[in-house]
């Protein structure tokens, strides 16, 4: 983790009706959600301005903005389920979790949040169509990282995170999923979500009822490898969602572990590489509890509550707008560029090239990037 990471602004005291809105509308992900806020000044102020800002990008409708009618629907079936919703920076959102660039803004919350303030949180990932010897390491691997005070954090799906979470149940899991929390993917462990229920906790940042797709688990993982000081993957091909999450941890400056396999299986080609690139071993739990990173050694800050005020909101002429956004489109491309090269290219001030941005992001021509990168989005859906 970059010591020059700067928290996104808190969204304490914010009506959550209004993230939820936010967050739900048209082109408005995690990390445009807070470009807005820090641009707008609030997120109610984003809302009034979202729709004018994605015009300006060149957008020949508005996007749309999701309804207060649409937004209170969901909160109330969130609570009518038994689940909560928690804002980023509110208490009980997962701590580790504010300290990446790209942390959903609004989260659904089943189960015992006491164990997001957890100092000991462990992500473990692999295979879906995991070996017998595999499960039983995943299984017996969560139980002593348990047994040793640590908290198994995984993705409810088949194979590994099954076999994890059923080895930590007793000392407390959590389940993150990439659908609605009122989901259960695979269907067939619908018993193992009681349990995780019960005892531990579920988390979700996608809608209530949202169905699994495979476009929302890369965002799953990112929460993974975001809310644990480190991930351990075991039994991972060299395509698999788990090396992704693998990644991640390592743009987060978080800990990566992975276990050895056979080369003659697929499923372990991918931990390997993990090695080969710098992972730590690990054979047993004490391989982990050895060599993760403690909390206390990584450069975190609370976040802090975003200045609302009149000024914030204020956009440059369109003159200026218009010079600016010349330069940017010269300096942008299809390949992914640093902000800060941005900034040297085209000549523009941080707030100029912030607004230009914004208006490109919500008109659906930019997507961001692992590392801070933006690029032009190329496609037929993009213009």
């Amino acid at each position: 983790m970059s010591s020059n990471f700067i928290p996104n602004p808190s969204l304490r005291g914010t009506d959550p009706i209004d993230a939820l809105r936010l967050i739900r509308s048209e082109n408005v992900g995690p990390m445009t959600f807070f470009h807005l806020v820090k641009f707008c000044g609030s997120v109610k102020k984003a809302l009034e301005m979202a729709p004018d800002i994605s015009r300006r990008g060149g957008r020949k409708r508005a996007i749309t903005i999701a309804s207060k009618a649409e937004a209170e629907r969901e909160y109330n079936a969130i609570l009518k389920f038994g689940a909560q919703v928690l804002l980023y920076g509110e208490e009980g959102y997962p701590r580790l979790l504010q300290f990446i660039p790209d942390a959903p803004p609004v989260l659904t919350i089943r189960g015992h949040t006491h164990l997001f303030s957890h100092t000991k949180l462990v992500g473990m990932v692999g295979a879906r169509n995991a070996s017998a010897n595999g499960c039983m390491f995943a299984k017996k691997l969560a139980n002593d990282l348990g047994a040793a005070g640590y908290i198994t954090v995984s993705g409810l799906a088949r194979g590994i995170d099954t076999a994890a979470h059923r080895g930590s149940l007793a000392s407390g899991t959590v389940a993150i999923i990439g659908n609605g929390i009122d989901q259960v993917y695979p269907p067939e462990n619908a018993a193992l979500y009681d349990e995780i229920a019960a005892t531990g906790a579920i988390l979700s940042e996608q809608p209530f009822g949202g169905q699994p797709h495979a476009r929302s688990f890369p965002g799953r993982n990112r929460i993974i490898a975001g809310m644990t000081l480190g991930t351990a993957v075991i039994e991972a091909s060299l395509k698999s969602g788990s090396l992704i999450t693998a990644n991640y941890a390592n743009d987060y400056g978080r800990d990566v572990f992975a276990v050895p396999g056979s080369p003659m299986d697929p499923r372990c080609h991918g931990t390997n590489k993990l090695l080969r690139e710098g992972a730590m071993m690990v054979e047993t739990a004490r391989d982990i509890i050895a060599n993760l990173t403690p909390m206390g050694t990584l450069p975190l800050a609370e976040p802090e509550m975003p200045m609302f005020s009149d000024s914030a909101s204020a956009m440059p002429d369109e003159q200026t707008l218009e010079q600016a956004r010349a330069a940017l489109m010269v300096a942008l491309s299809a390949s992914p560029t640093q902000l800060d090269d941005l900034l040297t290219a085209s000549g523009l001030t941080p707030h100029l090239m912030m607004a230009v941005l914004l208006e490109l992001e919500l008109a659906g021509k930019l997507e961001r990037h692992p590392g801070g990168m933006v690029a032009l989005r190329i496609g037929e859906n993009a213009w």
